[in-house]
């Protein structure tokens, strides 16, 4: 099945070297990137790809591997209905299996106030034709049976499915190889290169690309490399950690989560396990720059992450000792810290562990076979930035606030589209960057 999260002792398996030019460079090797380097190719263009460290190094093998519809915001909802059909195509087309099963997955319902917004939710969303619904007490005991706690109600959407998130992603990049793709790992992306205010290439470690287009899809460390091209754009991250239990009894083949607890069986027999609602906020030069832009998800929920005054250590995109700024012959933020690393919450952990032994008495002993944390790029209205640049030839795609993998392909698709004169097919005037300074009202992304 693959190794747990990637790191950089994982083998580069994208050696280069560049090319002198490319019809698309993509800044970038998470779920979104790959996926717009995969669309490209399928249509006869050349991309090339540039991953500082390692494909799927940082969130996007981090996290759950649900591939959800439900609970998204209602503007997502098409696109993460056109990724669910999109998993199941390129799944075809891979060589192997990357664990994705139609599951369905679930909301516990904490309360009559969390029910009536599942209800809210569902007023609107099943008329968009996801196949999500509320189960009541007992349709929710038959569906995951001798759980210790009740809950009144439960959101449950069967088509949901799940995946390996460490063995999907790589297999996507080396599908989209096959179809012409050019990826290289190991190669930071290190300033734009323009001519009359157009972009005209990107200048690497590696030395120049040419190319007439870019996506910028670099995950948490997206804001940081605009920044330096004087774009600014209110996104910062949190850390979430997770753990794979070893091989379990098969209590429940999907995946669910209540109030602090979340799970969903993995393809080799384990749970992946993390704390619902827990973030970890680490403060920086960022944090109180955007303050203003956060201040309604704040007011929402004061309580729904754990601040730190600092990150533990200068590399991290909103370090307090970080570089901002840089030219092309600099080394940059990128080289000094390939893959985004941070360690896990080891309390949290056992805490998870715990949680899910005493949920699922029929278990057993839970004990856990790794744990590890990644690093969640956020935007203060809980959904991402998928537009073009205000400089001619440049995209954006990032801030996806935890919800990247699942429609990384949906996005990948519009992306390839958008940079190449396609039809994207859905209204992204919800995710456009303007909405940060153009006096619009932020509305917040569903808090489910």
């Amino acid at each position: 099945m693959g190794g747990f999260p990637i790191s950089l002792n994982s083998p580069v398996a994208h050696r280069g070297p560049i090319p002198a030019e490319a019809d698309v460079v993509i800044i970038g090797g998470g779920v979104i990137g790959v996926s717009a380097a995969y669309f490209l190719a399928r249509k006869g263009l050349r991309p090339v790809l540039l991953e500082k460290g390692r494909i799927a190094g940082e969130q996007s093998a981090r996290n759950w591997g649900w591939i959800r519809q439900q609970g998204r915001d209602l503007a997502e909802l098409p696109i993460m209905i056109e990724a669910n059909r999109l998993w199941k195509e390129i799944e075809a087309d891979l060589d192997e299996d990357i664990g994705l099963r139609t599951c369905g997955l679930t909301y516990f319902s904490s309360g009559e106030a969390e029910t009536a917004r599942y209800e809210e939710w569902l007023e609107e969303a099943v008329p968009m034709g996801v196949d999500s619904k509320l189960l009541s007490s007992r349709e929710l005991d038959a569906l995951i049976p001798g759980m210790t706690e009740s809950y009144p109600a439960a959101l449950h959407t069967p088509s949901d499915m799940k995946a390996e998130p460490w063995v999907a992603v790589p297999a996507l990049a080396r599908a989209a190889v096959r179809h012409g793709a050019v990826i290289v790992e190991n190669c930071a992306a290190r300033v734009l290169e323009r001519v009359g205010g157009r972009v005209s290439g990107v200048v690497t470690e590696q030395g120049l690309i040419r190319a007439p287009e870019v996506i910028v899809a670099g995950g948490a460390w997206s804001a940081l490399f605009l920044k330096n091209e004087g774009i600014s754009m209110p996104q910062l991250s949190v850390r979430a950690s997770v753990a794979a239990t070893v091989p379990l009894p098969d209590v429940h083949d999907g995946g669910a989560v209540g109030a602090h607890l979340a799970f969903r069986r993995r393809q080799d027999g384990g749970y992946t396990i993390a704390a619902s609602g827990f973030h970890e906020f680490f403060l920086g030069q960022d944090a109180f720059r955007h303050v203003r832009s956060y201040i309604p998800q704040l007011r929402r929920a004061p309580f729904a992450r754990t601040y730190k005054l600092a990150a533990p250590d200068e590399g991290y995109p909103d370090g307090w000792a970080t570089k901002r700024r840089w030219g092309g012959s600099e080394e940059t933020p990128f080289e000094r810290m390939r893959i985004l690393d941070p360690m896990p919450n080891t309390a949290k952990i056992e805490e998870m562990r715990a949680a899910l032994q005493a949920l699922l008495p029929a278990l057993g002993e839970v004990k856990l076979a790794a744990s590890w944390a990644g690093m969640i790029d956020s935007m203060p209205d809980i959904v991402p930035v998928v537009d073009r640049a205000p400089v001619e030839g440049l995209s954006i795609c990032t801030g996806m606030c935890g919800h990247g993998f699942g429609i990384g392909p949906g996005f990948g698709r519009v992306m390839a589209d958008m940079v190449s004169g396609g039809d994207v097919g859905h209204d992204l005037n919800r995710f456009r960057l303007s909405r940060f300074s153009d006096g619009s009202r932020l509305e917040l992304g569903p808090d489910l």
